[in-house]
């Protein structure tokens, strides 16, 4: 055991005697996650969204204000006529909507519909104007109710009612799919993924392939390391590579970015061990069975920018095509992704991780035999 950690332990020693580790492992990927981050990012909560109503409002008294507030407590992203190209429905509110409405009249508002906008949110903004306009005549039976007929007419006593807390609380969600990853919660997990696979590929693969022409790894066969040592020694200093990146990412990706892992950090952390593990084994397995140092990188950076796009660290998987999905799950960066993503933006615990894990342990085992079988120094 001592030999296996004096081995890892030399390795990311060398490792971090490059300057060219230090932009690989920390300064390109964390380019990727912010610029990534930004790129993905939703409108608002995806599991609630806010599809954006362009308002035209006439009226200049005090019931068409109080009706766009009700259309934001509703769940409405309200934009003016300037930024129309945003809206995908718009509503007009007619100029004596107030003076109708005050004189027991009925008023009618318009729903329209928006140059280039599309019919994907036009029912759930239609729903939510309904349910404005039912609150607004609430509200009016409410103020009739406490204050008489002068009340009407009394913006404070009006904004009084709407304000006060209601009696009965109604908790509402989207059913049906869970919400598709966006923002730093898809890029910090996706880029994370594929330069642990990228840089644990090519920095295990080219070290070994360097160590064994320099003439390294016969020199340390004389001495008294068996074989596997020496293979669970080169993939342990990888794991401990791969660490420091996890740390720094996690840290990053909590203080600076504000993704939300609370407490489920352990299960995250877990799982991207493992999966260091995996990708430090396939490192081992490529530089055994190349040869050449510039053939190993050029073989690694390919074979890990496919599994990163084919895995999901590019797009979510939630919108992708079922032929894709399948292929994802037989990659390793596909089940890491799916705990990860489980973890970090569906807040599920534990247990909803121990079928991807129990697979990467499958990965990462017959990857460590493929190393051994294969070692050759």
């Amino acid at each position: 055991m001592r030999r296996i950690l004096d081995i890892g332990h030399n390795d990311l020693r060398v490792f971090f005697k490059s300057k060219t580790a230090y932009v690989w492992l920390f300064i390109v990927p964390f380019a990727f996650v912010y610029f990534m981050g930004f790129a993905s990012r939703g409108p608002g909560d995806p599991a609630n969204p806010r599809p954006p109503l362009l308002v035209e409002n006439l009226d200049t008294n005090f019931l068409g204000r109080i009706f766009l507030d009700e259309l934001g407590a509703q769940g409405m992203a309200i934009v003016d006529p300037t930024n129309r190209a945003a809206a995908e429905r718009g509503l007009r509110i007619p100029a004596d909507f107030t003076q109708r409405v005050l004189n027991h009249q009925q008023s009618k508002v318009e729903f329209f519909e928006t140059e280039g906008s599309g019919a994907g949110n036009a029912a759930m903004i239609e729903l939510r104007v309904v349910r404005a306009l039912i609150a607004i005549n609430s509200h009016l039976i409410e103020v009739a109710t406490q204050h008489g007929e002068s009340g009407l007419t009394d913006e404070a006593a009006f904004r009084a009612v709407m304000h006060a807390p209601n009696p009965v609380n109604l908790n509402a969600h989207f059913a049906g799919r869970k919400p598709v990853p966006s923002g730093f919660n898809f890029s910090l997990p996706g880029n994370l993924v594929m330069y642990l696979m990228m840089n644990l590929l090519i920095f295990g693969g080219a070290a070994l392939a360097g160590e064994r022409r320099n003439g390294v790894l016969r020199r340390l066969a004389v001495h008294p390391v068996r074989r596997g040592e020496l293979v669970m020694g080169k993939i342990y200093g990888l794991m401990l590579l791969g660490a420091v990146q996890i740390a720094f990412f996690l840290a990053v990706g909590k203080f600076v970015f504000g993704v939300n892992l609370g407490a489920n950090l352990p299960a995250v952390t877990l799982t991207l061990l493992v999966f260091a593990w995996v990708a430090g084994s396939l490192g081992v397995l490529a530089g055994s069975v190349l040869k050449a140092e510039d053939r190993v990188v050029g073989v690694c950076v390919l074979a890990s920018l496919a599994m990163a796009a084919l895995g999901g660290c590019w797009w979510p998987l939630e919108i992708a095509p079922d032929a894709l999905k399948v292929i994802a799950h037989c990659l390793p960066t596909g089940w890491a992704l799916d705990a990860l993503h489980q973890l970090i933006s569906f807040g599920s615990g534990f247990g909803a991780v121990v079928k991807p894990l129990a697979v990467l342990l499958v990965f990462g085992g017959v990857a460590n035999l493929l190393a051994a079988r294969f070692f050759r120094v």
